[in-house]
């Protein structure tokens, strides 16, 4: 079965947007936990526009509890800030079960583009090394069709998260063949190198049943923005229902 990692980061926006405390993202990722979600993810960006380090220490210790993965995402080339320590730093502090790493700017509103490994590959290997020595997982965000996954593999990474927001766009508009294709030879080509296939972004309970029959080989999806939308109506504990059923075959 496919797993499911919750990403709290829209929770945070939320209370960002007004100051204070509420919603408490802890108390959000709990409930998903306690419904049956498989880990959690988040995002911590350096502008902080949504997660916040304290945030990241706080899940860090609630996955620890319920025995879960934390998966934490990131550009790794960000440097440290006043209140953001810098990916690196934060990993080192938490020790997630995988780094995500994502290379992402502070202008984007959200993560829209995968490695070019002939530019990356370089520097992400050190850095790489680094992490797998404090015991993370480390998974790389590609574009479907990225050329070159052999370099993931050479460089260290251990998985690859395949950006699905083209086939999003691509299913909402009727025709997700192409991008469907594109995805399902990316991870068929990631298995046949050794590499763990993840998955993400705009993923929702519209298109995921699509999306994995086509591409079975994903061990992982994570789900923020739409799991999120979705609960406003029926509730976090009945939408991570909905996932699972389908994730399970059920839905």
């Amino acid at each position: 079965m496919t797993a499911l990692s919750v990403n709290v980061n829209k929770i945070a926006v939320l209370r960002n947007s007004r100051g204070g405390d509420e919603p408490d993202v802890v108390r959000a990722a709990r409930t998903c936990l306690q419904s049956g979600a498989h880990g959690i993810t988040v995002h911590p960006r350096p502008d902080q526009r949504h997660i916040r380090t304290a945030d990241v220490l706080a899940l860090a210790a609630l996955t620890l509890e319920h025995e879960v993965e934390l998966n934490l995402e990131g550009n790794p080339f960000a440097p440290a800030r006043e209140g953001y320590p810098g990916f690196l730093a934060l990993c080192e502090q938490v020790r997630p079960a995988q780094a995500t790493l994502v290379p992402d700017g502070d202008g984007q509103l959200t993560s829209d583009h995968g490695f070019d490994f002939d530019r990356d590959a370089a520097r992400l290997r050190p850095l790489i090394a680094e992490l797998k020595s404090l015991g993370c997982r480390v998974s790389l965000f590609v574009d479907a069709g990225t050329p070159g996954l052999e370099a993931a593999r050479d460089i260290g990474a251990d998985r690859i998260e395949i950006y699905t927001g083209p086939f999003a766009q691509a299913q909402a508009a009727g025709d997700a063949s192409g991008a469907l294709a594109t995805c399902s030879a990316t991870a068929r080509q990631a298995a046949s190198l050794g590499l763990g296939v993840n998955a993400g972004h705009d993923l929702s309970q519209a298109n995921l049943t699509e999306f994995l029959e086509a591409v079975p080989q994903v061990q992982e999806v994570s789900i923020g923005h739409a799991l999120i939308s979705e609960a406003l109506y029926v509730g976090l504990e009945r939408t991570i229902h909905h996932y699972l059923d389908i994730l399970s075959g059920r839905g």
